[in-house]
This record gives C-alpha cells, structure tokens and sequence, in this order.
C-alpha cells in the first residue's frame, strides 16, 4: 500500500504538468485570430520590413523567406540594413545604399517602433522621440520610396499600427510636443493614429488613407496601394495584407484579423488626413506640399 501512495504522490507533479499544458492548448486554439492560409509564393519579390530583427517583424520576415521573397535567413537573399527611424539623416543614407542594390521594391511594412517610452525627450531631427520613430521616420521611409515600389506590379506598404489609435487624443502638433501633455501612453496611440490616418486617416491609419489619395492623384493607373492594420494574432494580418489576393487594388483601408475594420472616426476625416500629410511633409524636410 505504501508503494501505491509513493507512485501516485510522484505523478503528481508531472501529472499536474500535462494537465497545465493541455489547458493551455485548448486556450490557445480557442483564442486564437485569424490565420493566413492562402498559398501564396513571392518568389523574386523584394520585401523591406522595419524591426524585422524581433517580435512581428522577425516573424514576417521568416515567413516571407519560406515563399520565397528576397529577404529572410537565406544568404542569397540576404539584405541587413541598419536605420535609425529617429534620425532623418539615417533613413536618407539607408536610402542611397538600398537603391543602390535593388531595382524595385515590392513589399514595404512599417513595422519597427517603441511603446511607453517613460520620457519627453526629443530627436537630433526636434521631434518627440516615439512619434518620429513610429510615425514620420517611417512616413519619409516610405515618400523615399515610393519611386522603387511604383516600379513593382503591385507595390504594397503596410502601416503596423494598433486598435490603441482608438484612444488617442491628438495628433495636432501643439499637443504632440507640449512636454505638459506627454504621458507614457499617448504618444504611442497618437503615433498609432498618425499610421491609420496615413491609410486611412489617423497617422499610421491617416497616412495611408491620405497616401492613397496623393498617389492615385499624381497617377491614377498607379498599382501601388498602402492599408493599415492592428496585427492581433501576431504576423498572420501583416501577411494578409502583404500577400492576398482578396486585397488586390484595396487601399486606404485598417485591417484587423485579415479582414477589413472600421477605424476611429479621427482617421477618417479627409481634412485632417490631408492636414496631417502636409504637416508632415514640411516636418521631414522634403518641401512645401502643392495644395
């Protein structure tokens, strides 16, 4: 009998083990997002993804390599660039060297950023440190090469930004370097709608909204398109909107779970979008906008 109690006792543990395990299984496929499962090669495609050394970006573009695209772990394939999103002179130096290897540019995703920086601080460039980072050294990135993605069939650029744009107060300048608004939050979910508005109208959302009204306006047969997304389950909407065919010719959009969300109203706002395009064409230093 005490044999029988020693063998349970030390099952206990591994048993506890397997069970633990087991629940989080079940959790995760319960929990789990939307999946890209569509075959898709990109075999001589060339793709840039900012932050692909970790997290998301490291994600895309390993699964970007599997298909086949110029870029990834295959030293064929191989580009590694270093740029600091918070400093312009950097992205223009990036600029010079990566056009210098490649004819044309099919796949841009603005990935790389910062979180909850605790602090106000200021770039080299004069601009607060996360919305310059997230925000416009990823908006001159992609002005910069937007000669390189009109050469590609179908250039896509993808704006990483998040469901927290929802909760920013304001992208108006007199609000983004006051040091007296600044809190660890808010330039994040500022920066976050800029991407929106870029797409759509809110930043990252905003700049793609904008952005498409600019290039269709400059060259309506232009094939290149620009959506913004909240990546959710990791880099399965990045690859979504990267890759599908389902969004072929769609622009200005925010995505969310591979499938087509309604963003804040503040990124849908065509004067503000338009307001914000402008802003940040002076910001970067690369002129004065046409009305």
């Amino acid at each position: 009998m005490l044999d029988d109690v020693i063998g349970l006792d030390s099952l206990k543990v591994p048993l506890y083990g397997v069970l633990a395990f087991v629940g989080l299984y079940f959790t995760r496929r319960y929990f789990k997002g939307a999946q890209f499962r569509e075959i898709v090669s990109v075999e001589g495609k060339v793709a840039l993804i900012t932050g692909s050394n970790s997290g998301i970006g490291k994600q895309i573009a390993r699964e970007l390599n599997i298909r086949g695209a110029e870029l990834g772990c295959n030293p064929t394939r191989l580009i590694i660039k270093s740029i600091d999103l918070a400093n312009f002179q950097s992205i223009r130096s990036f600029i010079k060297d990566f056009s210098s290897e490649v004819e044309r540019v099919d796949i841009l995703i603005n990935n790389a950023g910062i979180m909850f920086y605790p602090r106000f601080e200021l770039t080299v460039d004069g601009n607060e440190l996360t919305w310059q980072t997230n925000y416009l050294g990823h908006f001159l990135l992609t002005e910069l090469l937007r000669p390189l993605l009109e050469k590609s069939n179908e250039g896509r650029i993808i704006n990483v930004s998040s469901a927290l744009h929802k909760r920013a107060d304001s992208v108006d300048e007199s609000v983004v370097y006051n040091p007296e608004k600044f809190n660890r939050y808010q330039p994040y979910c500022r920066s976050k709608l800029a991407l929106v508005r870029s797409a759509s109208n809110e930043l990252q959302i905003m700049h793609a909204v904008e952005l498409t009204r600019v290039i269709r306006l400059a060259n309506p047969s232009s094939r290149v398109t620009i959506n913004a997304l909240h990546p959710g389950d990791g880099a399965q909407t990045p690859l979504y909107l990267a890759l599908s065919k389902d969004v072929e010719g769609v622009s200005g959009k925010y995505f969310g779970e591979c499938k087509e969300h309604k963003p804040s109203q503040k990124a849908l706002n065509p004067e503000t979008c338009s307001l914000l395009y402008n802003y940040s064409i002076e910001a970067v230093g690369l002129g004065t906008p046409s009305p």
